[in-house]
């Protein structure tokens, strides 16, 4: 790839410089991304361009089923377009691209792709694969009136605009967010679930040639993979992705709400969707998507507790974070480290090699990121990124690291997810207080803590729980930072009690290892 040329997950835009509203004429072509393989962004009858830039890959290291996703993704829609695509493989855009006059794009998802669109003369087309539309997000956010751009009020105007789980003017059932109903404890005893396994894709041809193309490029020095070759496990084409939604429907919908925070050492996807990556591939409408969630709780399939808090991740959250990329600025990736993080990410992580991991809840978490390309929200926030904030991880380089490494990484969704809420790096742009605990949450909420030589309630000893002690060392080190933070007035005030405050700051200082 040339360079400034983005990524490969193409997505939406509305109303960027030099956008324009029509599709043009017969004579032009539009430019698909690997963001953008669905029939939403296909008006039918004309002339498609798909390329697969094999630099892309080779930037830097990638988990393997991730990369197989893209591929194996971009040739499927190559041939469902038969006779309407160009289909090229090439090292780089620019062997394709260059000197064409008569592209049309739908906005890439990246401001590097979007400047190299623009560049080239393309012309720049409406977004697609939101709820809401950019110029949306612009009128609510002024609408503000300078006040903060929270999510729960971002959410709340959505629901309203949409009608979505709405009964009038007033929420369904009368509240607006259920949250509190689902943060329900893994059941006693319980193995998995118990759940029917989802939906999984049946890998043809094209997948064979993709692994075959992988192992070459791997073998000649051109990629550098990481994670295991497995059994692809997301949808990439449209039909499979309204598969593996129609399983989730039928068969984990309604327990998702209570479980949705809730771990198993031996179910890895729990009641989750396992949509995130064919909605970033753009083989869902989040639209469509959330309507159907929906009307299963109108239908009374499903209870609205586990409905609103799917759609608050879909349309609320997705949403949110998307708009956030472009309203917080190219710069907000790198130019925050509020909490002075500087720590080089470790061969544990950038290897996924969890074999060395002697915290249960990390080694399982890292894993089984080896394993899938991905992990459900608590495993990234409250374990994989509450290690990283304790022991003061480069924000930039783990915001790089969740991008590469799971299967729905992008670079839109990442920063506010890692920058701002995991890290708070930002300062409290995005969250009000840093998302970190101590091993009691992960004895609460897992079955983790069982399995593990460290006891979640010792913070000193051999037996010291590595998050435990690791929450208030990482509250020593940040508060001078956090001091003013109203939210932290507690735990800095029960930190300030601690008798045993040095020895438990010195013990992780010196700790070695993962």
């Amino acid at each position: 790839m040339t360079q400034g040329t983005g990524d490969m997950m193409g997505g939406p835009d509305d109303g960027g410089p030099g956008t324009v509203s029509d599709d043009g004429g017969p004579d032009r072509v539009r430019w698909i991304f690997a963001g953008q393989l669905g029939s939403l962004f296909d008006d039918g009858g004309g002339r498609m361009l798909l390329i697969e830039a094999r630099s892309v890959f080779g930037r830097r290291p990638m988990h393997r089923a991730k990369a197989h996703l893209l591929l194996s993704g971009i040739r499927h829609r190559a041939a469902e377009l038969g006779d309407r695509v160009e289909f090229h493989q090439v090292d780089t855009y620019s062997a394709v691209v260059d000197g064409r006059d008569d592209l049309d794009v739908i906005d890439p998802t990246s401001y590097s792709a979007r400047r190299y669109v623009r560049r080239l003369g393309a012309r720049v087309l409406p977004s697609r694969g939101f709820v809401t539309s950019e110029s949306d997000f612009a009128l609510w956010a002024g609408s503000r009136g300078g006040k903060r751009l929270l999510l729960e009020d971002f959410y709340r105007s959505v629901r309203q605009r949409t009608g979505i789980l709405m009964e009038g003017e007033t929420p369904a059932g009368g509240q607006w967010n259920y949250d509190v109903s689902n943060r329900e404890r893994p059941p006693r005893g319980a193995v998995t679930l118990g759940l029917p396994d989802p939906w999984w894709p049946e890998e043809d041809e094209i997948d064979a040639g993709v692994r075959e193309d992988l192992d070459r490029w791997q073998a000649d020095g051109l990629v550098q993979l990481v994670g295991l070759d497995a059994p692809r496990r997301f949808a990439v084409t449209e039909r499979e992705a309204n598969l593996a939604l129609d399983s989730f429907i039928e068969s984990r919908l309604n327990d998702f709400g209570p479980f949705e925070d809730a771990t198993l050492t031996n179910d890895w996807t729990m009641a989750h969707s396992l949509l995130s990556a064919p909605l970033n591939l753009g083989l869902l409408d989040p639209l469509a998507v959330v309507t159907r969630v929906a009307d299963e709780y109108e239908a009374g399939r499903a209870p609205l507790a586990s409905v609103e808090g799917f759609v608050r991740q879909v349309m609320g959250w997705r949403d949110y974070v998307w708009h956030l990329y472009w309203h917080l600025g190219e710069d907000y990736r790198g130019s925050h480290n509020a909490l002075g993080a500087k720590e080089t990410l470790p061969r544990e992580f950038t290897e996924l090699d969890a074999t060395t991991i002697t915290a249960n809840c990390l080694h399982h978490s890292i894993d089984g990121l080896r394993q899938h390309g991905w992990a459900h929200h608590i495993q990234r926030l409250m374990v994989i990124g509450n290690w990283a904030l304790q022991r003061g991880y480069d924000p930039v380089a783990l915001n790089d690291w969740f991008t590469d490494m799971f299967v729905d990484g992008t670079p839109w969704v990442m920063p506010a997810n890692v920058i701002g809420m995991s890290q708070h790096a930002d300062g409290g742009i995005v969250a009000t207080k840093p998302y970190s605990s101590g091993g009691a949450y992960i004895n609460t909420m897992t079955d983790y803590c069982g399995g593990c030589r460290y006891n979640p309630r010792v913070r000193l000893g051999p037996d010291a729980c590595p998050f435990t002690a690791g929450y208030w060392a990482f509250l020593d080190r940040t508060e001078p930072v956090l001091a003013p933070n109203f939210r932290m007035k507690q735990p800095l005030a029960g930190l300030r009690r601690l008798a045993d405050r040095g020895a438990v700051v010195a013990q992780e200082r010196e700790r070695e290892g993962l």
